[in-house]
C-alpha cells in the first residue's frame, strides 16, 4: 500500500558525489515530515537530516552539515539527499522516513534502504 523506496547509492571514491532519492507511493510524501538516516555495518542506525513538511525548514548533524542536503520535489513526490566530498565514514545503508502527526496518532513509513560505499 505505502511504499518509500531509496535509490541513488554506488561505490564511489573519497571526495565524490551522489545524490540520494527518496520516492513515495501510496502517501503524499508533501504532507510528511522526511529524515534520512544511516547505518554503517555493526552499528546502530544514526540520523542525519530532516526536512518540514509546513515549514520547510532544514536541519542536519553534524557530521553531514555543510555536506549533505536534503530537499523536496512535490511534483515527483519525492525527496533527494545530495551528498558531497563523500569520506569512507560515510559508507552505510541509508534509509528515508517519513512522518506525520495527527489528532488520532503519528503515522510513519521507513524506507528499505540503498546503500552507499566510500572507498579508494
Amino acid at each position: 500500500q505505502v511504499q518509500l523506496v531509496e535509490s541513488g547509492g554506488d561505490l564511489v571514491q573519497p571526495g565524490g558525489s551522489l545524490t540520494l532519492s527518496c520516492v513515495a507511493s501510496g502517501i503524499d510524501l508533501s504532507r510528511h515530515d522526511v529524515e534520512w538516516h544511516r547505518r554503517a555495518p555493526g552499528k546502530k542506525r544514526e540520523f542525519l537530516a530532516q526536512i518540514n513538511d509546513i515549514e520547510g525548514s532544514l536541519f542536519y548533524v553534524d557530521s553531514v552539515k555543510g555536506r549533505f542536503t536534503i530537499s523536496r520535489d512535490k511534483a515527483k513526490n519525492a525527496v533527494y539527499l545530495q551528498m558531497n566530498n563523500l569520506q569512507p565514514e560515510d559508507t552505510a545503508v541509508y534509509y528515508c522516513y517519513a512522518v506525520t502527526v495527527t489528532v488520532a496518532g503519528r503515522m510513519d513509513y521507513w524506507g528499505r534502504g540503498t546503500l552507499v560505499n566510500v572507498s579508494s
